[in-house]
């Protein structure tokens, strides 16, 4: 055993062992293989990036309980905010490239549910939201190179309204369209890693 390999162990028997014990240890069964193998690749900055993780999940949800945003975190505007903003602040945290491979990790995570038919906050993974995201992940990290944390909430909001982000093309009712505007039908996406979703700029949210 290698020794980083040995300091990753011990990291993670301190993390599980401090106070909340019960509660990390459920979070970190929950992540994804990929996420996990993060964590254990990066053991000194985890313990950040859960926090901001965290964070960001709170923020998001202000953000949508006040309406600044449309949509429910799919796909949409909440979706774009929490993305962008969850990487603007690992930025922050634990550096571009890091947060960047948490990214990836985590998106790699999500074809894995979709293989094993797992929910991502309720909703099955496709191809297209995974492209959104690491759009948005990408634009977060820029970001989070030039401001400091307390600008970020107002900032990803004007991002997303004046369409500097990405969200999945969808109707006033919430239907998934396709980039020629015609409803795609729910149960052409049941089980689809790929399908006719398409991927607008974040000012175009009905």
């Amino acid at each position: 055993m290698n020794f980083k390999v040995i300091l990753s162990v011990i990291f993670l028997f301190v993390f599980f062992v401090s106070k909340g014990q019960e509660t990390k240890m459920q979070k970190f069964r929950k992540l994804s293989c990929p996420e996990k193998w993060w964590v254990v690749s990066h053991p000194f900055v985890a313990k950040k990036a859960l926090k901001v993780t965290i964070y960001t999940r709170e923020i998001a949800k202000e953000v949508k309980e006040d309406k600044l945003l449309k949509g429910e975190g799919n796909g949409d505007q909440i979706d774009a905010f929490r993305h962008t903003f969850w990487m603007a602040n690992l930025m922050l945290e634990i550096g571009g490239r890091r947060a960047k491979k948490l990214g990836k990790a985590h998106e790699k995570g999500n074809y894995k549910d979709f293989k094993k038919h797992r929910l991502e906050d309720g909703i099955l993974p496709d191809r297209i939201s995974s492209e959104m995201d690491l759009f948005n992940n990408e634009v977060g990290i820029e970001l989070g190179k030039k401001c400091s944390k307390f600008e970020l909430k107002s900032i990803v909001i004007d991002l997303v309204l004046n369409g500097n982000c990405k969200i999945i093309k969808m109707d006033k009712e919430g239907s998934f369209i396709d980039c020629e505007g015609n409803i795609i039908p729910a149960e052409s996406l049941k089980g689809k890693w790929e399908n006719e979703k398409c991927l607008v700029s974040s000012n175009e949210a009905k």
